[in-house]
């Protein structure tokens, strides 16, 4: 089998945790899938020469979005609400890879996620780049799925 490639994916958010937003699905980048088990060092009684290492609890770092600017995006309604009136509509996320034929071969489930950070590109009369905003969300959990 060959390695999935990374530049095919779709990220799909679902409002209410169950219908999927059909128009916030491209990005130019997702960043943040991944997990961590901290531990605990735990020294062994009576013995200085022993010590065990205990798994302890779980974290994640936000998942990172990245796109150009859009206008009349329910993704960017969300955010806004949430940088401006501090209403929260956590959703689950989906981010798959894809095959070359868009079929799904990998994926991460983001269990009710909501955002924490919204980063917009630096205005530049310098420059014809495309805006890109940065959305950040943190999350409950993460599941990975494997097709």
């Amino acid at each position: 089998m060959d390695p999935i490639a990374n530049f095919r994916f779709g990220v799909f958010f679902f409002a209410g945790g169950l219908i999927p937003n059909p128009l916030d699905i491209r990005f130019q980048s997702v960043g943040g899938l991944n997990a961590e088990i901290g531990t605990v060092t735990h020294r062994e009684g009576g013995e200085l020469l022993y010590s065990h290492r205990l798994p302890d609890a779980i974290t994640y770092q936000n998942l990172v979005l990245k796109r150009g600017v859009t206008v009349g995006s329910p993704l960017t309604i969300e955010f806004n609400a949430a940088m401006t009136l501090f209403k929260f509509a956590p959703s689950n996320v989906l981010v798959t890879a894809l095959s070359e034929d868009k079929v799904p071969l990998a994926g991460w489930m983001f269990i009710r996620a909501y955002p924490v950070r919204w980063l917009t590109s630096e205005l530049s009369a310098d420059s014809s780049s495309v805006m890109i905003e940065t959305m950040e969300l943190a999350y409950a959990r993460m599941q990975v799925v494997r097709v």
